[in-house]
C-alpha cells in the first residue's frame, strides 16, 4: 500500500471491521455537527455542501462519543510511513447533497465554471488570499485520510483525484521555491507555479473518481490534486470524514516521500 501511495498518489482500503465500527460511531456525531447552529456557516453552495472543517467532536486518537479509536488498515499504513499515527485534529465533516454544485457565496463566474468543469480541483493547504487570489502554502498537511460515513452511490458527488499529480506538483513547487530560504517558503507567492502545475496535471494525468462505503477508506498523498465531482444521482447525504494532520514545516511538506 505504501508503494501504491507513493507511485499513484493515493491508495484505497477494502472493507475493514475496525474502520466500519469507527464510522458507525462517528456518523451520529457528524449529523449533530451538520445541524449545529454554531456550525451553520459551513453550509455553502446554496446549502448543497457542508464544508465542516474541524466539525467532528473526536479526541486525539479519533474516538467519538466513547466509541473506538481510529485503527485498522489505514492506520497501519500511516504508521508504517510516519512511525505512528499522529495526534488527530477534529475531523472535517464533508457533506454533499443533491444539486451540488451551486455557486458559492462571492464566487466569481470563472471560479464557478472551474468548479463545474474541473471539480474545484486543488491541493490542500494552498490558500488563495486577497482580491487577487494570490496563493501560498499556508497549511502543510501530512496526508489526507477519507472515511465514508454513509453508503452513498458512486454518482453522489464522489471524491475525484488525478493519479501521479503529486510528483508534478512537487517538481513545480520545488522549482518555484528554490531561490528562497526554506524557513520562508510559507510566505512565497506560488500562484504561477501552482496554476501551471494544475494545467500540466489536467493534460497528462488520469482523472479518477473514488467511491467507497463505510468500512472502506482511502489515503491521499498530501500533494495530490483532488476535488469533488458534481452530483449526478443518489439519495440522502454523502458524508465523509477527513483527517489531515499538519506537518511542522513547508520544507517537510515538499521534500518528504
Amino acid at each position: 500500500m505504501v508503494d501504491a501511495l507513493l507511485q499513484r498518489g493515493w491508495c484505497r482500503f477494502a472493507e475493514d471491521a475496525a474502520v466500519r465500527a469507527w464510522a458507525e460511531a462517528a456518523l451520529p456525531a457528524a449529523r449533530v455537527a451538520m445541524h449545529d447552529p454554531a456550525q451553520a456557516h459551513w453550509w455553502q453552495c446554496e446549502d448543497t455542501w457542508f464544508v465542516g472543517v474541524d466539525a467532528l467532536d473526536n479526541d486525539a486518537r479519533g474516538a467519538v462519543a466513547g466509541g473506538p479509536s481510529l485503527c485498522g488498515a489505514p492506520v497501519s499504513v500511516i504508521s508504517e510511513m510516519f512511525g505512528s499515527l499522529p495526534a488527530l485534529h477534529k475531523a472535517q465533516v464533508s457533506v454533499v447533497r443533491e444539486g451540488y454544485p451551486k455557486p458559492r457565496a462571492g464566487e466569481s463566474e470563472a471560479a464557478f465554471g472551474y468548479r463545474l468543469r474541473r471539480d474545484a480541483a486543488h491541493v490542500d493547504g494552498i490558500r488563495a488570499e486577497g482580491a487577487a487570489r494570490r496563493r501560498r502554502i499556508a497549511e502543510p498537511h501530512m496526508f489526507i485520510l477519507g472515511l465514508p460515513l454513509t453508503d452513498a452511490g458512486p454518482d453522489a458527488a464522489p471524491m475525484v483525484l488525478w493519479e501521479g499529480s503529486h510528483e508534478i506538483m512537487r517538481t513545480r513547487l520545488r522549482d518555484a521555491l528554490a531561490d528562497h530560504k526554506a524557513e520562508d517558503w510559507g510566505q512565497v507567492d506560488i500562484t504561477e507555479a501552482y496554476v501551471a502545475a494544475r494545467r500540466e496535471v489536467f493534460e497528462t494525468c488520469e482523472r479518477v473518481e473514488v467511491h467507497a462505503v463505510p468500512g472502506e477508506s482511502y489515503l491521499l498523498h498530501r500533494l495530490t490534486l483532488h476535488g469533488v465531482a458534481p452530483w449526478r444521482a443518489g439519495a440522502g447525504d454523502r458524508i465523509i470524514a477527513y483527517f489531515r494532520p499538519e506537518v511542522a514545516t513547508v520544507a517537510e511538506w515538499i521534500e518528504a516521500p
